[in-house]
């Protein structure tokens, strides 16, 4: 009986992290038709701070309430970088907040009002020539 209990208890832990890391990585925006490369290509990645606050500000209720970001992580910031936004094509944003998972000590230690995230986007893009 305790070897399948604590089977039962590996594998709900095992498919807890599993679905817990998949939704950690978004595409903000991603070109489904892919076009043949006629230019040259950019891509980069950088950190992002993807904190947020509670929408009500009371310890222990935030969390339970929606929460807001602070700081607006918009594609077009990163496309930008690789030139004008009518010659790009095959664009691909992603925003990665694995990182956020033990940074969600910081919403305990706040009493739920306020969470820090590092995140990480990466981009890239081909641009025509």
């Amino acid at each position: 009986m305790g070897s399948s209990l604590r089977k039962f208890r590996l594998l709900s832990i095992s498919l807890s992290l599993v679905l817990a890391v998949n939704g950690c990585t978004k595409a903000l925006i991603h070109d489904d038709v892919t076009y043949p490369r006629t230019g040259s290509h950019c891509s980069g990645s950088e950190g992002a701070d993807d904190s947020s606050l509670a929408v009500l500000p009371i310890p222990v209720v935030a969390f339970f309430v929606p929460h807001w970001n602070l700081h607006d992580i918009k594609a077009d910031d990163y496309l930008k970088r690789c030139g004008d936004s009518t010659k790009l094509i095959n664009r691909h944003v992603e925003i990665n907040r694995t990182a956020c998972i033990p940074a969600a000590l910081t919403r305990i230690i706040s009493l739920g009002i306020w969470q820090w995230c590092p995140a990480s986007v990466s981009w890239e893009a081909d641009v025509k020539t």
